[in-house]
Order: C-alpha cells, then structure tokens, then sequence
C-alpha cells in the first residue's frame, strides 16, 4: 500500500478490509480469506481484552476468541456486512453475536477447529490483560481502547522499520518521544543527535508529518472508503482522550 492516502486514490481499494467487502461482489474469495486472516492476527488483543472483560477465565477466554476467528473464516469473508464499512466496527459485531450463542460455549472440544489463528504462548495474553485498569469495567470501552493502542503501536512499530531501512534507528529513538510529549528538552535532542535547534525543530516536524500518514495508512487497511479514514481518526482521538 503506497505510505500516504489521499482521499479518491485508487490505490486506497487495494486494502485489506476492501479485499473482504469486494467479495461480496463475486471477486477473489481466496484473497478476501487471507486478508481477514491477516487483519485478526493483527487485532487479535483487543478482542481478546473484550472477552476477559466479558467474565470468562483466560483458557475460556484464549479458547472463545481462537474459536471465533476459526468459525469468521469458516464461514467465508464473503458473509462479511458490507454495511459495516469500518472492520473494528464489524468485528466486535460478530464477536458479541459468537458469544450470544450458546452452542460455541458448550462445544469446548470443536473450539478452534485445530487451526492456531493465534499462538498464545508467545504472545502471553494474560500478562498484558493483567495490566488493565481494573477500574475499566466496559467491556466495549476497553475493546475500543485497545483497538486504538494497537493501531499506534504497529504505525510505530512501521516508523521505525522506516529508520531502520536507512541505518537511522538512533535518530528515531531520540525523537520518538516528541510523538507523545515524552521528550528531553530541544536544546538536549539537539545536542544529543548534533543539530542545530532550527533542524531539530524541522526534523521534529517532519517525523510527526510522517506518523500521521503511517498511522491513517494503517487505519484505511481497516475501513472501506477515504472517508471512513477520517472518521476513525476522529473516533481514534476521541478513544484517547476519554482515557
């Protein structure tokens, strides 16, 4: 996917979330499976927070969202809501409908259908969901919460794969923290890196220019127009800030 997203460009209906809804319409079911796949592999916490919070125990819990990617991609992307225009919209959708249904919960042995969508050892979903603030007790709240970390965390993690790929990683782990308000003084970045403040200053705003495309590009995998992007970028602030 090309690094920014203007609205109307074509490239912006090659996306993983497009590739699911254009199956709608007859196109490639094969690659519409492998970018839904791909897109619980990527958002798999968030759903995960969402079903911890609901009451169940971490195996019941590891076991009910393993179940529920296994039983999205049985039955086909094509059943995907194209009304649903935004992926985190219709994923907790369909996860709240899976755990309505009873049959999932008594089937402990079906649960997962032997496919690992996801390796819970490695990931080591209970130390992270152990760190949750007890007080947030909406399972909803939480799931959104998550959904926004999680969208920050991989434009950051893409940012400084970006460095990387110039042999710049120092420059990036000392400015990261002008992305959050966690930064040393300008003087101090300044002399650490060997600029002069007026390049810092310039430096400083080309990377923040930089994240925002990463992060709306992230964001437009997720959702089916250019202006869906926009939305979730308002709904992503908003989720922030109530935080």
């Amino acid at each position: 996917m090309n690094d920014s997203i203007a609205p109307g460009a074509r490239e912006f209906h090659t996306t993983r979330w497009s590739l699911v809804l254009a199956a709608q319409h007859g196109k490639d079911g094969t690659q519409a499976r492998k970018a839904m796949s791909a897109l619980c592999r990527d958002y798999w916490y968030p759903l995960y927070a969402f079903v911890r919070r609901r009451g169940h125990a971490p195996h019941d819990a590891q076991d009910l969202t393993q179940a529920f990617f296994t039983d999205l991609l049985e039955r086909n992307p094509t059943m995907a809501d194209p009304s649903r225009g935004k992926f985190r919209s219709y994923l907790l959708g369909a996860l709240k409908h899976f755990l309505a249904n009873d049959w999932h919960r008594a089937n402990a042995q079906k649960r997962g259908g032997g496919q690992q969508m996801v390796e819970w050892d490695a990931l080591d979903a209970e130390s992270r969901y152990a760190l949750e603030p007890a007080e947030q007790t909406d399972a909803d709240a939480l799931y959104d919460k998550r959904w926004a970390m999680e969208l920050l965390a991989r434009a950051m993690s893409r940012l400084r794969a970006e460095f990387l790929a110039k042999k710049d990683e120092s420059t990036f782990d000392a400015l990261k923290g002008t992305l959050s308000g966690a930064e040393s003084s300008r003087e101090e970045l300044a002399k650490k890196l060997g600029m002069s403040e007026g390049a810092l200053k310039v430096a400083v705003h080309r990377l923040r220019q930089r994240y925002r495309e990463v992060l709306r590009a992230e964001i437009a995998e997720t959702v089916d127009s250019p202006a869906d992007v926009e939305d979730e970028m308002r709904h992503l602030v908003a989720v922030l800030r109530a935080g």
